[in-house]
């Protein structure tokens, strides 16, 4: 197949046509009113754990948070690393830490004994024994605030910190799409020693996204609804990423003749290979004896999620030339 794919990735499209879609659309105002909220938290904080997607460690984070919620330790966990293409781990973190983040850990929060989450306390308690906790300084117990743009696995960590040093349950409830967390600053004991207690948030995004290459990659991850944007741009965008990122993968997997460019092709495949058709009879023909035919048809087109957990496991949706040695 490497012939047929080097003579298609010279067809393939070098740039993505966003056409006049309006950012401003794919983002509630309402998510200010939880800001507020939070900032006015801080003085009973004492550590920030902001959680993020893997596949997209440099871009999509709310700059927001470091304006308004900066004065506190800052601890960046990048979640779903199961999903995420690892081997530019190191030049991901020498980005970061151009940018100022410092402490970051990758976690992947719905293994029932992932070793990294072991990793989140020892890395807060030195935050917080570094820094000044003012009039905190007495009290015995840690109170941490879990942010983050929607559906990166905030209420995910915190139930898999639950059942890591405490052996419960869920205390927060978790889901596929955006806005399952709608409560506000909600406390919950997630160690016993030392004592710690987390606030979960509601995902919050930035009120101004930098590009609509941003936003669209926020929504290959899921922190925005999918209707918002059009399932089919979604679906689209992701085989632009792939095609060039040379990843073709797709081709052999959906059983196609060479890398592809057109969705409508591909989300064919896709539907015949995850058994989403169905046969529909047309009639053809005039005259008192028309004949009948049988075609197959969509059932119902492959979602996001499993557009996605079809592929090989380990994409990352940034530009490679972003990761730079």
């Amino acid at each position: 197949m490497s012939g047929r794919a080097a003579q298609a990735a010279l067809r393939i499209r070098q740039s993505f046509d966003f056409g006049n879609r309006d950012l401003a659309k794919w983002f509630p105002g309402h998510m200010a009113k939880g800001l507020k909220k939070m900032q006015a938290s801080l003085k009973k904080v004492d550590c920030i754990i902001e959680v993020h997607d893997a596949r997209i460690p440099l871009s999509g984070r709310n700059p927001v948070f470091e304006k308004t919620l900066g004065a506190r330790p800052h601890l960046l966990v990048l979640n779903k690393m199961d999903l995420a293409d690892l081997t530019n781990k190191q030049r991901i973190l020498r980005e970061l830490e151009q940018q100022g983040i410092q402490n970051v850990l990758f976690t992947d929060c719905l293994r029932d004994r992932d070793l990294h989450i072991k990793k989140i306390v020892p890395a807060v308690t030195e935050l917080i024994q570094k820094g000044d906790r003012f009039h905190r300084a007495e009290n015995l117990e840690y109170c941490l605030m879990v942010i983050g743009v929607p559906n990166v696995g905030k209420s995910s960590l915190i139930n898999a910190m639950r059942r890591m040093y405490l052996k419960k349950g869920k205390a927060s409830r978790v889901g596929g799409e955006p806005g399952v967390t709608r409560a506000v600053l909600t406390k919950i004991q997630v160690c016993e020693r030392p004592l710690i207690y987390l606030l979960d948030t509601p995902g919050v995004f930035s009120p101004c996204v930098g590009s609509l290459e941003v936003g669209m990659k926020l929504a290959l991850c899921g922190t925005i609804l999918d209707h918002l944007v059009g399932e089919e741009v979604i679906a689209d965008y992701l085989l632009f990423t792939l095609n060039k990122q040379q990843k073709f993968d797709y081709v052999e997997r959906y059983q196609l003749a060479e890398p592809c460019d057109d969705i409508q092709t591909v989300l064919k495949k896709i539907a015949v290979k995850l058994g989403k058709t169905q046969k529909v009879k047309a009639i053809t023909g005039v005259g008192p004896n028309p004949t009948q035919i049988s075609h197959r048809g969509f059932l119902k087109p492959p979602t996001r999620e499993e557009l996605l957990m079809s592929l090989p496991r380990g994409h990352c949706l940034e530009k490679i030339k972003e990761l730079q040695p």
